[in-house]
């Protein structure tokens, strides 16, 4: 009988040679995907045209009545997404879970929670998104699984069992010593020790969440198998999470020492040795062939909190083979209003070395709401509708997190009791956790404010929803909702804008400490759209000389803009701005 050493070795040969080799049909599908990439402008890639929308399924609409948002509201609420203007639909994990993290610890990557319906619901649900030209994108969590997934279970019963290597197991460095010093992301040592079999795992994240083995072919071609079975069930992609942690140093190094302490307590110290390391590449690059199998150009989207352009630059792959559209952390974390700021990291952006486009994001269900951090405590409703109009006329692809075209803000709770996030509960009262960004959707003016009928809602809703919500503020011409809503018909409307990837972006005006000012031309044509935001709370005037671009108008006529300019045109030699101002317009 063969050992244990043999088993795995052979069994990873195994893997990696079912992993490497696609069936007839896959190798065909190749062949087909390779073809459409040849012949692009023969079919729209949807993703650099599309709004993508962020749906937080606990917090979207209820459709039973017990508090908890479910995936038949967000197929009820599709006829309002459609006519906003949003071609695709991003949902945070709806799979099997214990909710140790509300659904980033999955315990089945193929199968949905009964918490949210059922998967004939979930099927139903893509196909009258279909029917709206709505498409649908998982949330996809590569680096870990909950500790109750199967695998795990397996992996921990025992040194010999087949599914060990699916996890990082090491001895300790003495009795009560883990393997070395890295840290969790939510504070203290990053190794639990398992009584069973004596051995330490690894978790980035939570104890709960345990990390898979990237280097055991084994998971790559299960893994591999979990995307192509929601493929199969005509999503259009995946949002992938957490993505530049999927590998660790196999010497185990110490991560550095910086000064100071963590919002835990703990050593300050570098992930040095488990993020961002060069094997992420080559998954990136197998997960793309995954998706180029598949008809409609299903999209990746990647979660990496990288520190530059250039960094995030690799994530597109040396040969535009690995992600489509990385999430720019950089935009998404500016955190002031900036023209300074903003304009170096547009223009970063633009000339990135892969001449492709990023996505951009200002909320999230991570990280507190816009409309409080760039907000000055006054003017927050007309600096969120000058911060939807930098996220809807750059050149890039806008992601919206739900009731961010309402002006939804951050509600923390105000009683540790009160906490659902674990990470409210472990760093309470300085770190409240992320419920303040994840509150229930603003319907309306009825019972819960249109999100439930349950007497008690998984979260609070706070009592601003009474003035702002969707119902409320489509009636109202100067709402954020308006402005969103009028920005995003643009987006389809005006070619400069329409046309993502060959419409340029120039920036005007680069020494204005207080105006954000920039071109998006259209293609072929002299047809341009001026967008000028201030970034000041004081009017400030600006001249624009745009003739050395070979525009020989010297007005510009509105198209949009908050406050409402009143005018039929904007002379460029003497062009006033108000306070937190936006002018959208087109120029020839």
């Amino acid at each position: 009988m063969l050992n244990l050493a043999k088993r795995s070795y052979l069994a990873a040969a195994l893997g990696l040679f079912l992993a490497a080799m696609p069936s007839a049909a896959q190798r065909s599908a190749s062949l087909k995907a390779a073809h459409r990439r040849a012949n692009a402008t023969a079919q729209d890639t949807w993703w650099k045209h599309a709004v993508i929308y962020e749906i937080y399924p606990r917090s979207f609409q209820d459709s039973n009545g017990d508090g908890v948002g479910d995936i038949n509201g967000i197929t009820s609420r599709l006829d309002y997404l459609h006519d906003l203007g949003i071609g695709a639909i991003w949902i945070t994990p709806m799979y099997p879970s214990p909710l140790v993290d509300f659904g980033y610890d999955v315990s089945d990557y193929t199968a949905i929670d009964p918490l949210y319906g059922t998967m004939a619901d979930f099927d139903h649900l893509v196909a009258e998104a279909k029917k709206r030209n709505i498409r649908v994108i998982m949330d996809f969590v590569p680096n870990h699984t909950s500790d109750q997934h199967p695998w795990f279970k397996e992996s921990r019963s025992s040194r010999n069992n087949l599914k060990r290597d699916w996890y990082i197991w090491r001895d300790g460095k003495g009795p009560g010593q883990p393997p070395n010093n890295w840290q969790s992301w939510f504070g203290h040592s990053a190794w639990q020790f398992d009584a069973t079999t004596g051995q330490y795992y690894y978790h980035h994240f939570y104890v709960q969440q345990p990390d898979l083995n990237w280097r055991n072919p084994e998971v790559r071609k299960a893994m591999y198998d979990a995307m192509r079975f929601w493929l199969d069930r005509g999503v259009a992609g995946f949002r992938l999470d957490a993505v530049s942690r999927l590998f660790e140093d196999p010497n185990l190094h110490d991560d550095p020492i910086l000064p100071g302490k963590n919002a835990y307590g703990d050593p300050n110290i570098q992930h040095k040795y488990t993020d961002n390391l060069p094997g992420i590449h080559d998954v990136l690059r197998e997960m793309r062939r995954v998706v180029d199998s598949y008809p409609g150009n299903p999209v990746l989207i990647s979660e990496a909190d990288e520190p530059n352009i250039t960094e995030l630059t690799k994530m597109y792959g040396a040969k535009g083979d690995e992600v489509q559209l990385p999430m720019d952390f950089q935009i998404a974390d500016v955190n002031k209003l900036s023209a300074p700021e903003f304009r170096r990291l547009l223009d970063e952006v633009d000339h990135n070395a892969a001449h492709d486009q990023p996505l951009f994001f200002f909320s999230n269900h991570d990280q507190p709401r816009q409309w409080d951090r760039y907000g000055d405590g006054v003017h927050n409703d007309q600096i969120a509708k000058l911060m939807a109009a930098l996220l809807l006329t750059t050149r890039q692809t806008p992601l919206m997190y739900y009731g961010e075209e309402i002006g939804m803000r951050t509600t923390p709770p105000t009683r540790k009791e009160d906490v659902q996030d674990p990470i409210g509960k472990i760093g309470w009262p300085e770190e409240k956790g992320r419920d303040g960004e994840r509150t229930p959707m603003q319907w309306d003016n009825s019972k819960d404010f249109g999100f439930s009928t349950a007497d008690h809602t998984w979260l609070p809703i706070p009592p601003s929803a009474a003035e702002y919500n969707a119902s409320v503020e489509s009636k109202d011409p100067r709402s954020i909702f308006s402005l969103y809503k009028r920005l995003l018909a643009l987006r389809q409307s005006e070619p400069a804008l329409q046309n993502m990837r060959e419409g340029s972006y120039v920036p005007l005006d680069r020494e204005d400490p207080y105006v954000l000012a920039y071109l998006r031309k259209n293609p072929g044509s002299s047809d341009s759209v001026l967008v000028v935001l201030n970034m000041s709370g004081e009017e400030r005037t600006v001249k624009l000389d745009l003739a050395s671009l070979g525009l020989k108008g010297d007005s510009a006529k509105p198209l949009l803009s908050a406050p409402e300019a009143g005018q039929a045109s904007m002379s460029l030699e003497h062009f006033a701005v108000a306070p937190f101002g936006v002018f959208v317009g087109s120029v020839y």
